[in-house]
C-alpha cells in the first residue's frame, strides 16, 4: 500500500493560481480568435497575478507560525509568503507592461511568465535540495524561452542561448553541490542537513561552496555574472525588467534560508565568501557601467553592483542581516523594473537600442516616464528620494553591527563612484543641448498600462522610504521565520 504524504493546499494556492493562468493563457493559443487573443491572454495573466498577490498576502497573515509541509518538502511561513508577494507583484506589472506590445506567439508570453513565477514562487519555498533544484529547472526553462521569445531578431536569440548555456553550469554545480552535500549527510532536507552535518567535512564544504556558486550564477554575482550584460541586452525589455527583478528576490531569499537553515555550523566560511563576492560584484558593476552607453547594458551591470549591495547583508548572517536583505529588495525590485520599463517605452518610440544619445530630451517628451526614470537612478544611487537610500543603510548597518567596517567603507566608495553613471542617464534625459535631441517623430505611443507599471514601481520606490516603519514591520515579521 502506497502512503502519501498530507498535502496543505493552502500552503501552495499562489503557486496554483499562477500555473493555473498560465493554462489558460497557453489555451488562448488555439481557442481564442487572432483579433481578441492578446486582450484575452493578458487579462487572464493579470487575473492570476493579482490571485497571486491576494492569496500570497492571506498567506502572510496566517502563518505567523512558520513550518514544514508536503512531506517537509516546503516552507509555510511568512518568509516564503513575502518573497511571493513580490514575485507576484512583479510579474503582474510585466504582464500590464507587455499587454499593449504586438508580437508573435502572444498567448505563449503570458503562458511561459505566469509559469516562471509559479517556479519562483515554489523556489521561494524550498525546504530540500530536490525542491530547491526541481523548481530552479522549473523556472529557468521558461526564461530561456522567453529570452528567445522574439526569436526573429538576432540579439534574442543569442541572448537565450548564452543564458541557456551559462544558466546549465549554474544548474550542474548547484546539482552537484547537492550530491556532494547528501554525500556527506545523507540528507536532503535543510534541517536534517544541519543536524547531520560533521564539522570540518570536506565533501560537505565542497559541496557548499557548488551551491553558492550555482545560486550565484541566478543572482548574477560576479564573478559568476559574465552571462549577465548580453542577455539583458539581448532579451526582449519586458523580459529583462521581469528577470532583473523577478530572479533577484527569488535567487536572495532562498539562499538566505537555505545557508541560515543548512549551514549554520559553517557560517565563518560562507559568510566571508558571501562578503567576497560581494565586493567583487561591487567592483565589477561599478567599474564596468561606468563605460556603457548602451542603457540596457548599464542597467545590468547596475544590477551586478546591487548583488554586491544584497550580498553584504547576506554575508552577516544575522537577523538584522536577513530584515535588511529583504527590504532591500522591495524597493530595488521596483526600480529595476521600472528603469527597464521606461527603457522599453524608449525603444518602442525609436524602434531602435536605448543609448545616453538617444536617450536625450526624453524628459521633456514624456514628463511622467522621465521624472519617474529621475527618481530611479538617485534611488539606484543611494540618494534619499526613495526607499533605495533607506536599504542600503540598511544592509551597511547590518555589516557594520557585524563588525565589518571595512565592508562598510567599501559599499560607500561603490556608491560614490555609481553617481557618475546614474546622474549620466538623468544628464542625458534633461540636459543636452538643442542640437543633441532625438526627435522621434510624431506622438509616442499612449501605452497607458506601462505607465501604469511604471507608476506602481515609482510609488513602491517612494513609499518605502516614506512608509518605512510598516515595509520594515513586514521585513522583520519574515525574518523571524528563519532560524537564529
Amino acid at each position: 500500500m502506497i502512503h502519501t504524504p498530507h498535502i496543505d493546499w493552502f500552503s501552495i494556492v499562489p503557486i496554483l493560481v499562477l500555473l493555473g493562468g498560465s493554462f489558460v493563457a497557453l489555451l488562448c493559443a488555439v481557442l481564442v480568435p487572432d483579433a481578441w487573443r492578446r486582450t484575452v491572454s493578458a487579462l487572464v495573466a493579470a487575473t492570476a497575478a493579482t490571485g497571486g498577490i491576494v492569496t500570497s498576502i492571506w498567506l502572510y497573515v496566517d502563518s505567523a507560525n512558520g513550518h514544514r509541509v508536503i512531506a517537509d518538502s516546503f516552507y509555510r511561513d511568512r518568509w516564503t509568503a513575502l518573497s511571493q508577494i513580490i514575485l507576484c507583484a512583479i510579474t503582474l506589472a510585466t504582464v500590464l507592461t507587455g499587454a499593449e506590445r504586438a508580437r508573435e506567439h502572444e498567448s505563449e508570453f503570458f503562458a511561459l511568465l505566469l509559469a516562471s513565477a509559479a517556479g519562483m514562487a515554489f523556489f521561494v519555498g524550498a525546504a530540500s535540495l530536490m525542491t530547491l533544484f526541481l523548481s530552479l529547472e522549473w523556472f529557468s526553462i521558461a526564461l530561456y524561452v522567453l529570452c528567445a521569445i522574439d526569436y526573429e531578431l538576432e540579439g534574442a536569440l543569442e541572448a537565450g542561448l548564452k543564458y541557456l548555456v551559462v544558466g546549465s553550469f549554474g544548474s550542474a554545480a548547484l546539482l552537484f553541490g547537492s550530491a556532494l552535500v547528501y554525500a556527506a549527510t545523507s540528507h536532503i532536507g535543510f534541517v536534517e542537513i544541519a543536524a547531520a552535518a560533521r564539522s570540518h567535512d570536506l565533501l560537505l564544504l565542497l559541496g557548499l561552496a557548488m551551491i553558492i556558486a550555482g545560486l550565484a550564477f541566478k543572482s548574477s554575482a560576479a564573478p559568476f555574472h559574465m552571462w549577465t550584460p548580453d542577455v539583458y541586452q539581448g532579451a526582449p525589455t519586458t523580459v529583462t525588467a521581469f528577470m532583473s527583478s523577478a530572479t533577484k528576490v527569488a535567487a536572495f531569499a532562498l539562499s538566505f534560508r537555505v545557508l541560515r537553515t543548512a549551514f549554520p555550523q559553517e557560517e565563518h566560511l560562507w559568510s566571508w565568501a558571501l562578503a567576497a563576492l560581494a565586493v567583487a560584484s561591487l567592483l565589477v558593476g561599478n567599474l564596468a557601467a561606468l563605460v556603457q552607453k548602451d542603457v540596457k547594458r548599464m542597467l545590468a551591470y547596475s544590477s551586478i553592483s546591487h548583488a554586491g549591495f544584497i550580498l553584504i547583508g547576506l554575508s552577516t548572517g544575522s537577523a538584522l542581516g536577513a530584515r535588511a536583505l529583504m527590504y532591500y529588495l522591495i524597493p530595488y525590485s521596483a526600480m529595476a523594473f521600472g528603469s527597464f520599463a521606461i527603457v522599453a517605452a524608449r525603444e518602442r518610440e525609436l524602434n531602435a537600442p536605448v543609448t545616453l544619445d538617444n536617450l536625450a530630451g526624453f524628459g521633456w517628451e514624456r514628463p511622467f516616464l522621465g521624472v519617474a526614470m529621475w527618481f530611479f537612478m538617485f534611488g539606484f544611487a543611494g540618494l534619499p528620494l526613495g526607499g533605495g537610500f533607506l536599504g542600503k543603510f540598511y544592509v551597511l548597518s547590518a555589516a557594520y553591527e557585524h563588525g565589518w567596517a571595512w565592508l562598510v567603507v567599501v559599499g560607500v566608495v561603490a556608491t560614490i563612484v555609481s553617481l557618475y553613471y546614474y546622474l549620466g542617464v538623468v544628464r542625458a534625459m534633461y540636459m543636452r543641448s538643442p542640437a543633441e535631441l532625438v526627435v522621434a517623430g510624431g506622438s509616442p505611443p499612449r501605452e497607458r498600462l506601462l505607465q501604469v507599471a511604471v507608476g506602481m514601481a515609482f510609488v513602491v520606490s517612494v513609499g518605502s522610504l516614506f512608509a518605512v516603519s510598516p515595509v520594515i514591520t513586514l521585513a522583520r515579521h519574515a525574518a523571524s521565520a528563519l532560524p537564529f
